[in-house]
C-alpha cells in the first residue's frame, strides 16, 4: 500500500475537524470482479499530526483493482488512517453507487481513549 504522509498539526492547541472527500473512490467487488464506486469521506478531529491529501489520494488508487467487501475497505482505511495520524476522532464513511437496487452506505469510528 502507498504510505500515508502527514504533517504537523498547525494548531494543536485547539480541537477543530477537518473533512476530505473523495467521490471518485473505485475498488473491485470480490465476488463478480465489476468495479463498484464509492464516495469516500474521513473526517476526523487532529491530535499532533495531520494527513497529507496527495498520499492520500495514491493510497486510495491502491484499492482500484482489489476485491474487497465495501465492510471491509471502510474499516481498513479507518485502521491505516488512525495508525498513520493517531486522531483524537476519527469516521470513515462509504457511501456506494447503488447495485442491484440497493445503495449502502457503511460507517466506522474511532475515538482515541486516553
Amino acid at each position: 500500500m502507498a504510505q500515508i504522509e502527514t504533517f504537523p498539526n498547525p494548531a494543536p492547541q485547539r480541537p477543530y475537524t477537518i473533512k476530505h472527500v473523495n467521490p471518485e473512490f473505485t475498488s473491485v467487488c470480490p465476488i463478480t470482479g465489476l468495479p463498484d464506486f464509492a464516495t469516500i469521506s474521513v473526517k476526523y478531529v487532529p491530535d499532533a499530526i495531520c494527513i497529507e491529501l496527495k498520499s492520500l489520494k495514491y493510497y486510495y488508487l491502491e484499492f482500484r483493482n482489489q476485491g474487497i467487501f465495501y465492510e471491509a475497505i471502510t474499516n481498513k482505511i479507518l485502521d491505516d488512517l488512525v495508525a498513520a495520524c493517531d486522531p483524537l476522532e476519527m469516521e470513515v464513511t462509504s457511501e456506494w453507487t447503488t447495485r442491484g437496487g440497493i445503495h449502502s452506505i457503511i460507517t466506522a469510528k474511532h475515538t482515541r481513549s486516553e
